[in-house]
């Protein structure tokens, strides 16, 4: 299944398996964004001797799949953040996000990532007519972690997105969208120039303890280190079970439509992306070459190519009906490791291993937050902060939470369409 993302990079010739035995001080799980974070962080703080060991191709799995936002803030929504820790841990840990923002456009300039990064902010449109939504969102995000979202008034935003859905909006200024796979690929180049050793179709079939350190057993060969990280996402199978059992992989699906030339302004006439306040919402943003990407919906199943763009232009064509008879061009899935508490589990585990997982559908600021908090607490420069320990490896109970994960995303997508509906029928937006 190609995605628009993967049919429009050049992979640098690829990083050679991984044969015969090695010793590094840090091995890496997983060649995502949440894995390369932590060995460019690494490598800018001057420890280089580091392998990074991927199953496929860097940027694989979800890292190279998503929507490309960028903005601050985790799955968990920051009223529960802010609930679950109090206002000072809260707004630490936002703040860590909205620090990984700053480093990623950072990181763009530094390396010279060519990523098609637009920095024009993101918008969140209101779907219901309900004004209190936006007013509580913002008056939340003002007074408990310093960031003000601008209000759009509903003419305001109808002038930017021309449809009859929304009502209003708040609009994120720090904010960005780009390729993510460009992105990781430029992080993973980053790396390499700086020393890292990067090894693609490199499967991890066991990890080891051995004395103080690991041994991490690849089909062809070995590596032994003094610390490992496990960084797999959704694709880690059988090789570390405390990680692998906290997550559940879940799937989410994308498209690209065909280039639309001057129609784009039709529908869109921002360059800012959109997503909505339902809790099953769409995420939409205007590509560079005039293509709309859209994303939504979760499952606990793949689905084919033909069936997710289905699925996605008739949820496109809701909010767009001028768009009719427009084509889709590129629709693909992939796998994103959900906690049951909805926040990345950073840390290490009681037998040494380090894990950054969890990252759930806002993972390129988190993803970027856990390769510093580790790159940082391997190199002894800081522990990683208290707070990550509140939401901790907690079972994800494989099938049963599956099901349950799925139940609950069906029956706050019918909460959510029966809330339209009563407005509707009350002669209301």
């Amino acid at each position: 299944m190609e995605s628009f993302y993967e049919a429009t990079v050049t992979r640098p010739s690829a990083y050679a398996p991984l044969a015969g035995r090695h010793s590094v001080d840090v091995c890496i799980v997983g060649g995502g964004l949440a894995g390369l974070s932590t060995a460019l962080g690494l490598a800018e703080r001057g420890l280089a001797n580091v392998a990074v060991l991927e199953a496929k191709q860097v940027g694989f799995g979800a890292s190279g799949r998503n929507g490309g936002f960028v903005f601050g803030g985790y799955s968990l929504d920051c009223a529960d953040l802010l609930r679950t820790l109090g206002a000072a841990r809260a707004r630490e840990l936002y703040g860590l996000t909205v620090d990984a923002v700053n480093l990623m456009r950072a990181r763009i300039a530094r390396y010279r990532i060519d990523c098609d990064a637009t920095d024009a902010g993101v918008i969140l449109a209101n779907w219901f007519d309900e004004p209190a939504r936006l007013e509580t969102q913002r008056r939340l995000m003002r007074d408990s972690f310093g960031v003000d979202w601008e209000p759009l008034p509903a003419d305001q935003l109808a002038s930017q997105l021309k449809t009859r859905r929304y009502h209003g909006g708040l609009f994120e200024r720090n904010a960005f969208h780009f390729h993510p796979l460009k992105y990781v690929l430029g992080v993973a180049s980053a790396a390499a120039h700086a020393g890292v050793r990067i090894h693609e179709q490199s499967p991890v079939v066991r990890l080891q303890r051995d004395g103080a350190g690991f041994v991490v057993h690849t089909p062809h060969g070995a590596v032994d280190a003094r610390h490992v990280v496990m960084a797999g996402g959704g694709y880690a199978r059988n090789v570390y079970a405390k990680v692998e059992r906290a997550v559940l992989p879940i799937a989410t699906y994308v498209m690209a439509t065909e280039p639309l030339g001057p129609r784009l302004h039709d529908a869109i006439g921002t360059r800012a992306a959109v997503y909505d306040t339902r809790f099953a919402f769409d995420y939409y943003r205007p590509l560079p070459d005039t293509r709309i990407l859209w994303g939504g919906r979760i499952s606990v199943r793949d689905r084919a190519p033909e069936v997710i763009a289905r699925l996605l232009r008739r949820d496109l064509l809701k909010v767009y009906p001028q768009l009719h008879d427009v084509r889709v061009d590129y629709a693909w899935g992939g796998l994103m490791s959900y906690a049951r508490h909805k926040m990345p589990q950073i840390g290490r585990s009681a037998d040494g291993v380090w894990h950054a997982v969890g990252f759930g559908g806002h993972g390129m600021a988190p993803t970027t937050v856990s390769g510093e908090l580790l790159a940082a607490a391997i190199a002894g420069e800081r522990p990683v902060p208290e707070a990550f320990a509140t939401f901790g490896l907690t079972p994800a109970y494989g099938t049963l939470g599956l099901a349950a994960a799925q139940l609950t995303y069906t029956a706050m997508q019918t909460r959510d369409a029966l809330a339209a509906r009563r407005r509707r029928v009350r002669g209301v937006g």
